[in-house]
């Protein structure tokens, strides 16, 4: 039975449960909230500080009178621009248009129902996306709907309560030590600096290669500063696809600072002599789009007589050799400008694996001399 007038209520399971009103639907139903508790004074007091909160929210009620295209176009336009990058805008932005306003988009914003929800997940699945990509367009959702809700345009959050399948990391894959030689050997042999040796000497991104410029290498400290990437991205507001822009690196971890060993120094100190650009890695003077190093590449793989592969298989590589070599995963974390080293863990657990197995190799090694065997 309850408390008179105050909805609590003691459980089978022995816990108390507190009942709260959240919210009316758009037929004025009421939607109730619950919490639970295992002592009736921490629900009670819970409970009561519910009621205020969520008495203030309908009292304060704004509903949104538009779609959710509307609502999406004004959120990441009028709220999300100023505060995230151009490239995070622009994937937001194609992210949005592609698949969120097709499936969900002429629905009144305050009409969406979780089921609703769920059932533009499974049209995300039918459409063969990657778990990766369902999981970034369903983040997008998600951050819209929840301001809506905490600003009171929306009565319940569709999203409150979705679950997706955790992401699967794909296989990672790294050039064997012969194939590395061979695409060295037709690296080095180029007149001007090779990106191809920036990637397996320092595991930079692709972007990040682009953007590299003779400046940002400190000779006497040697360090690598990386400040900068370049990014090709959709072209939202003219008849343009794409286009290039050069920004500071995405997160803070990105922006770092990468020692600069000796025989990389000299490699890099020889080129310098020759170069006339600005940029490490130049086209026509000027920097070497991720465009036209992936070209480059495909030639480089070619004459080396590899199979074909992504340029981002340099920076896996340089990774894997430093796990081989008994890198630890913090280092090679803060090297990779990894945003944690759960990142790295995650993505070079199979590189891990032989590192594992030497280590309880080494404790096996005490049981085969104990006197239990003698």
């Amino acid at each position: 039975m309850s408390r008179k007038g105050e909805n609590i209520y003691k459980r089978k399971d022995g816990r108390w449960e507190g009942r709260y009103m959240k919210a009316r639907n758009e037929h004025g139903k009421i939607i109730y909230g619950y919490i639970y508790g295992k002592r009736y004074a921490h629900v009670k007091k819970r409970l009561a500080e519910l009621k205020v909160q969520y008495s203030f929210s309908h009292n304060n009620l704004n509903l949104f009178k538009g779609t959710v295209q509307e609502w999406l176009n004004y959120w990441l336009n009028g709220l999300m621009r100023k505060k995230i990058k151009l490239s995070t805008y622009s994937s937001y932005r194609l992210r949005i248009d592609k698949y969120i306003v097709p499936f969900l988009g002429r629905k009144q914003l305050v009409q969406v129902k979780s089921g609703e929800v769920e059932e533009f997940i499974n049209y995300l699945t039918n459409l063969n996306l990657s778990s990766s990509t369902i999981h970034s367009i369903v983040t997008v959702l998600k951050s819209a709907m929840n301001k809506a809700f905490l600003e009171n345009y929306i009565l319940s959050n569709p999203c409150s309560n979705l679950s997706l399948s955790t992401t699967t990391v794909g296989e990672i894959t790294a050039l064997s030590l012969k194939d590395q030689e061979k695409i060295e050997q037709i690296a080095l042999n180029e007149k001007k600096c090779s990106a191809v040796i920036l990637a397996l000497y320092t595991g930079l991104r692709i972007g990040e290669i682009s953007g590299l410029k003779w400046s940002d290498i400190d000779f006497e400290k040697n360090i690598i500063y990386i400040k900068r990437t370049l990014y090709r991205i959709p072209n939202t507001e003219n008849n343009k696809k794409t286009e290039i822009i050069m920004a500071e690196p995405k997160t803070k971890s990105s922006k770092r600072s990468i020692p600069l060993a000796k025989n990389l120094k000299n490699y890099l100190l020889d080129k310098q002599k020759i170069d006339t650009s600005e940029y490490v890695i130049s086209c026509k003077g000027s920097y070497a789009e991720p465009r036209v190093i992936s070209y480059r590449f495909k030639k480089n793989i070619k004459d080396a007589g590899i199979r074909p592969i992504h340029f981002h298989v340099l920076r896996h590589t340089f990774a894997t050799r430093c796990v081989e070599q008994g890198i630890d995963i913090a280092t090679l974390s803060k090297l990779l400008g990894h945003a944690s080293i759960k990142l790295t863990l995650d993505t070079y657990t199979d590189s891990l694996w032989e590192n594992r197995k030497e280590a309880v190799s080494v404790i096996d090694h005490k049981l085969g001399n104990a006197t239990i065997f003698s």
